[in-house]
């Protein structure tokens, strides 16, 4: 009898919880490929690899003197046509209607044309989408680009943010969650680490029958290769 309750007691333990393997990438939790989609020549490059950037920082140029001398032109000609409709409105009771209108229409195509000319401007410049550090250069002052040819000449990704890319075998979607415990290590580094999926992937790879899941993580390097085990505990 002892030995049947020490079996069935072993048996409890043992479906508690199960263990599944998986495999990982590291990635970083935002990146994204920067380019140009105005052509020219690259007259600034302010930064370069490695280089941690803020937000909306301008991290290339190109050589756009004519479009900020239109974009000055637009501007000065609707501080003017502004003016000309302020002061039809403070006569508006003694002038047409349709001569009031052709002012307001001179005024709202003068704040068109700022905004147009202000658009052309603004594709010269690049910016930083997020804060981040910049780990591939890939363009120097002098290069020519080309909108209708966009190419990359930045990478840009999360400076300390990262991402663990599971990749589990497709026969567990049912059982795994979020919330579950994953546990793993690093390629290249004995310490031993746990963290809690975030993310499943709505959809099994046909071409490896591997689901994905997401584990947010800080400061590992991008491109790191892991394995660990996912806890599944079983349902009372």
């Amino acid at each position: 009898m002892r030995r049947i309750i020490l079996s069935l007691m072993l048996l409890a333990v043992t479906i508690q919880a199960q263990d599944i393997y998986a495999t990982f990438n590291v990635e970083a939790d935002k990146s994204a490929n920067l380019a140009f989609t105005s052509s020219g020549t690259v007259n600034n490059v302010s930064v370069d690899a490695a280089t941690l950037v803020k937000k909306d920082e301008v991290l290339a140029q190109l050589q756009n003197s004519d479009l900020k001398a239109a974009l000055n032109i637009a501007t000065t000609a609707l501080k003017y046509a502004k003016k000309d409709y302020d002061r039809q409105l403070k006569v508006k009771k003694l002038v047409d209607a349709s001569r009031l209108d052709s002012y307001a229409f001179k005024y709202e195509s003068a704040k068109a044309q700022v905004a147009y000319q202000q658009a052309l401007f603004d594709k010269t410049v690049l910016k930083a989408p997020f804060d981040g550090v910049i780990f591939e250069k890939i363009v120097e002052v002098g290069d020519v680009v080309s909108g209708q040819a966009i190419r990359t000449i930045l990478k840009i990704q999360s400076i300390h943010k990262r991402k663990l890319i599971l990749e589990f075998d497709q026969k567990y979607w049912k059982v795994i969650k979020i919330g579950q415990v994953f546990n793993y290590t690093v390629d290249g580094d004995r310490k031993k680490y746990s963290g809690k999926i975030s993310k499943i992937y709505p959809f099994a790879d046909s071409g490896n029958r591997k689901i994905r899941a997401e584990i947010k993580v800080v400061d590992f390097v991008v491109g790191l290769f892991g394995e660990g085990y996912i806890s599944v505990p079983d349902k009372k």
